[in-house]
């Protein structure tokens, strides 16, 4: 076929398409000034169905430009409509209820259609007015769950919204309070749900809002604009959280985003140390929300993370910082000299760490502030064992410490586990998720185990062990369990070499050595068993566990030798019946296992069996000499 007919027939289509839909909007026109209701929403429908006939053919040929010109010109012919001064008022108002979806769809075929999309939007604003469109925009919002492409749906609504905020006269802080949850759900929809490069446009909609709702709270006065700034600090706040999430890990594509929010986060009076220490969302919202609160806490689920996120982009671009006029120098020197605020600090800034969908990247910047203001050498220690605070912040703590520990001793993801607490004392633990995260670079490890070093020198001593006993009875993962095993065992021994003035031949007091040691207790033994004998029954599982098992030897081993050079039993290591215990129920049957595992192993030649001997020769070696401390204690005891 011939370019000349193919064009000609292009042509015949196009007047066609033009024809019908002017057929279409001229019957719109004439029932609606005929007062015929039923009708009305008939022709209305007619138009939206004609409009999503165009639209399918443009999606169902993507490489056909034909189709997209004939769907450009379709939304260009109802521009045109919309644009007659002529229009009676009533057909506008039949049509604003329905165009600003069916032309928001179109955005998704080429860049083009946006513009057009917008025009028609903002036509829509000036002959119906804000209010009666910030309902009807929001209602658009709403459809975009039923749309394939819904990041470039919502571009062309947002953009209206933001231009409907600043034309609003009165009552803004209602009018705001009632749109922002909309905005931010869909926005949390959309972001969970697109990819980066589809969010640009998203975001830079989002945060134009966050500027207009910003320019009316500069021409309002009193308690109306101390509302709505605050209202805005929580939208700034979960937009921070989104973007984060969904651009992270490009700093340049979210950049400006951030340095904007900062800036009117800053205008709100929200200070990094008050984000990152008191910032209560659930009090926040209560202010503005009052009764109506818990209606409105569903689109605030990540408004903390994003107080946190907001003092990170601080450390991660001094411009930021700058921005919202903040020093970042003098709040770590308060954190580390305030352990309050640290304990605050340290609750925030782990929502980071467990924010599933957050770039490694920001975490990294969050281990690093992490270590700054836990680090013995900067840290002023000065925790009262009856502090009147401490339970209260117990819990956040010790999901700290999980999400911190989880960091250094994992180079995958993907593993969940439970953390079901309800321990003993008065210390009450909520049930929490995590996730275990990458952690490639041993560097990064490192710190990571600092910083868990660090925050648990913050907690009363008195506490520590059972701390390290939830941590240990709390997970699955053999690593973690040695590790901490290793901890306690260090505790252990700096409680020993705290009470070197004692003398070694003195009597004992209630047969306590370590009068102000509460690790060396029956507790770290019954820790002992619940690695070697576990309570499902039978010897560990080896090789998987063997980490912890080595562990649990050495610090068994550690105990029982300690114990006996210092004459004492105050864990009760040394009675004959645990003694007993530990040979018969432990140790004989961990022996006959590993032998058993070596022997197998060393008659095979794979590389499996080559590791498992490998793994098991230190366990081994730990194992046999336990044997021989407990035969010999068991042999002074006859």
């Amino acid at each position: 076929m011939s370019v000349s007919v193919e064009r000609e027939i292009a042509s015949f289509r196009d007047s066609e398409t033009r024809n019908n839909l002017r057929g279409i909007l001229e019957s719109c026109s004439k029932v609606v000034a005929a007062g015929d209701f039923h009708q009305s929403e008939d022709t209305v429908s007619e138009l939206v169905k004609f409009l999503g006939s165009v639209y399918d053919a443009a999606v169902s040929d993507p490489d056909s430009e034909h189709a997209e010109n004939e769907a450009f010109e379709a939304i260009s012919e109802i521009h045109r409509y919309i644009c007659s001064p002529s229009l009676d008022q009533e057909v506008v108002d039949a049509l604003s209820f329905e165009l600003p979806k069916a032309v928001s769809k179109f955005v998704g075929l080429s860049s083009r259609f946006l513009d057009m999309a917008i025009r028609i939007i903002d036509q829509f604003i000036v002959k119906c007015g804000p209010r009666d469109m910030l309902s009807i925009l929001c209602n658009t919002l709403g459809y975009s769950s039923t749309i394939n492409k819904a990041a470039s749906y919502i571009v062309a609504p947002l953009t209206g919204i933001s231009k409907v905020f600043i034309s609003i006269q009165r009552h803004q802080f209602e009018q705001v309070k009632e749109a922002i949850p909309i905005i931010l759900n869909v926005l949390k929809a959309v972001s969970l749900e697109s990819e980066e490069e589809e969010l640009e446009d998203v975001f830079d909609r989002a945060v134009g809002i966050a500027n207009s709702i910003n320019q009316v709270c500069s021409k309002l006065e009193g308690d109306a604009k101390e509302k709505l700034q605050t209202l805005l600090g929580l939208y700034v706040l979960q937009c921070m959280a989104l973007i984060s999430a969904s651009l992270g890990s490009k700093a340049s594509s979210c950049h400006s985003f951030v340095l904007q929010l900062s800036q009117i986060s800053s205008y709100c009076g929200l200070s990094y140390l008050s984000l990152v220490t008191t910032y209560e969302v659930e009090t926040v919202a209560g202010s503005i929300f009052g009764e109506d609160k818990d209606h409105y806490m569903g689109f605030l689920s990540h408004v903390k993370h994003g107080a946190a996120l907001s003092v990170i982009w601080g450390l991660v671009s001094e411009e930021v910082a700058h921005t919202a006029k903040e020093n970042l120098a003098a709040i770590k020197d308060e954190l580390c000299n305030n352990q309050t605020k640290r304990w605050q600090a340290i609750a925030t800034l782990k929502l980071v760490l467990s924010f599933v969908n957050l770039p490694w990247e920001l975490k990294k910047h969050a281990i690093d502030f992490l270590l700054c203001i836990t680090d013995d050498g900067s840290v002023s220690r000065n925790c009262n064992e009856e502090h009147s605070e401490w339970s209260s912040y117990m819990p956040s703590l010790f999901s700290a410490l999980q999400v911190v520990f989880t960091s250094i001793v994992t180079s995958v993801c993907l593993l969940l586990f439970n953390l079901l607490l309800s321990l003993m004392v008065t210390l009450n633990f909520q049930a929490v998720k995590m996730v275990i995260m990458h952690a490639p670079e041993p560097e990064l490890r490192k710190k990571s185990y600092s910083v868990l070093k660090g925050i648990l020198a913050d907690v009363p001593i008195s506490q520590r062990l059972d701390i390290l006993k939830a941590l240990i009875t709390n997970t699955d993962s053999s690593s973690m369990i040695a590790i901490f095993m290793d901890l306690i065992r260090k505790e252990m021994y700096t409680a020993i070499r705290g009470s070197r003035s004692i003398v070694k031949d003195a009597p004992l007091i209630k047969n306590r050595a370590f009068p102000d040691a509460p690790f060396w207790n029956p507790g770290v033994i019954e820790l002992v068993e619940l690695v070697l004998r576990p309570p499902q029954g039978g010897p560990p599982s080896l090789p998987e566990q063997s980490d912890a098992v080595l562990s649990a030897l050495n610090l068994y081993r550690f105990v029982l030798m300690t114990e006996s050079a210092e004459k004492t039993n105050c864990t009760g290591v040394l009675s004959r019946n645990s003694l007993l215990k530990a040979y018969n129920e432990w140790l004989l049957p961990l022996r006959s296992l590993v032998t058993g595992i070596m022997a197998e192993s060393k008659s095979d030649y794979d590389e499996f069996a080559v590791d498992t001997v490998c793994t098991l020769n230190p366990l081994e070696l730990v194992l046999y000499r336990c044997i021989e401390l407990v035969e010999e204690r068991l042999k002074q005891s006859t």
